[in-house]
């Protein structure tokens, strides 16, 4: 089972000439300007003249808490994950380019793990829309908290209710510096006065780009909370991202990126227990990290960011049961079955399947050993 799993994808022997660029999930090789010419010009990719494309390949590994987590047996990444998260990302991006909303950064996608992509500029901006009170708004409400990202919330809701309104609630993505009143620290929230009174250091390229980026998060979200209530489930809260990038036109256009509508970048409940029991079950990656709260004797390490290094000491020494990432596996399978209408695709070596597709387009190194 462990060699149907892509734990690594940073050592692939994809041609670039600059290091490769990865986070928890994901791993960018950026091509050569030649080899981003060549596939641009052969493959008639809708990509402005001088574009840099990449390679963007993603992993079975699992993140919660900022921190990767492993299982027994040498399982270092949950099986079918990652093609699920692509296979579901893909879904979304074709539908919101087919009712006019706005193109991804995807131009090709060669194997269920793999995406040429191309280079975007980010809008620094972690753009969050919930429609229910939960999660991190629901401990800072129940808290007494009462304005969330510049938004006043109303008295007397309860945990897990439906929200009056699609709330949208941003944070930084990185550490961005000199920006009055936004602290220098990864993902904390901010106001949408905050980004109007400095929309360039958020890499807006204009004013009005503000409302351009609500309006295809509302539309996105809207679209995909109808696509899932028809499969009786609820989609309670996400996050986009979103960047700019120039067709061949040459015009500048705020396009969506990274992922949308996955386990990993949304909450998903099961329809019917929420409304007919009130129950929430989890179709999400929030079912495991609600498992990891439970399963430890000291939650507070995964929460209080003074903890790090205790964090990642936690991750690193304990191999969870084998049946967490299969539970998680299945959540994961379930639900991008669901939302496409078809069957996964199984990788049965998927390093092996992402080396010889990716020489068909000329893009591996002929001296490494594929093999390896």
């Amino acid at each position: 089972m462990a060699s149907k799993v892509l734990a690594t994808n940073t050592d692939l022997p994809i041609k670039t000439d600059k290091p490769v660029h990865f986070g928890k999930v994901r791993a960018v090789y950026w091509l050569t300007e030649e080899d981003s010419a060549r596939l641009a010009n052969e493959k008639n990719y809708d990509v402005a003249p001088g574009s840099q494309l990449a390679v963007m390949v993603i992993s079975d590994r699992i993140s919660a808490f900022d921190v990767i987590w492993h299982a027994e047996g040498g399982m270092n990444g949950v099986p079918n994950k990652g093609a699920a998260l692509n296979a579901i990302s893909n879904h979304w991006f074709k539908l919101f380019r087919e009712k006019g909303l706005a193109d991804s950064h995807i131009l090709d996608i060669p194997h269920p793990f793999v995406w040429i992509v191309q280079k975007a500029r980010p809008v620094m901006i972690e753009a969050i829309a919930r429609q229910y009170i939960t999660g991190s708004m629901w401990r800072d409400y129940s808290k007494g908290g009462r304005e969330f990202c510049g938004i006043k919330i109303p008295d007397g809701l309860s945990s897990n209710q439906k929200l009056p309104e699609l709330l949208i609630t941003p944070s930084t993505k990185g550490i961005l510096t000199g920006i009055p009143g936004v602290p220098e620290v990864d993902d904390v929230n901010i106001s949408r006065s905050d980004i109007e009174s400095n929309f360039k250091a958020f890499n807006f390229s204009e004013m009005s780009d503000i409302d351009l980026y609500e309006k295809l998060l509302k539309e996105g979200f809207a679209l995909i909370s109808q696509a899932l209530e028809e499969l009786d489930q609820v989609f309670v809260d996400t996050k986009f991202e979103f960047g700019y990038v120039q067709g061949k036109d040459g015009n500048e256009k705020l396009i969506y990126m990274d992922e949308v509508g996955t386990p990993d970048s949304s909450r998903i409940w099961d329809g019917p227990l929420y409304r007919d029991e009130g129950k929430v079950v989890e179709k999400s990656k929030e079912g495991f990290r609600q498992l990891l709260l439970k399963h430890f004797p000291d939650p507070d390490i995964l929460l209080n960011k003074d903890r790090m290094e205790e964090r990642k000491a936690l991750a690193k020494d304990n191999a969870l049961p084998l049946s967490v990432f299969m539970d998680v596996s299945q959540t994961y399978t379930d639900i991008a079955e669901k939302i496409t209408g078809k069957k996964l695709p199984v990788c049965e070596n998927p390093r092996q399947e992402i080396i010889d597709v990716l020489g068909r387009y000329g893009l591996i190194n002929e001296s490494a050993d594929s093999t390896a």
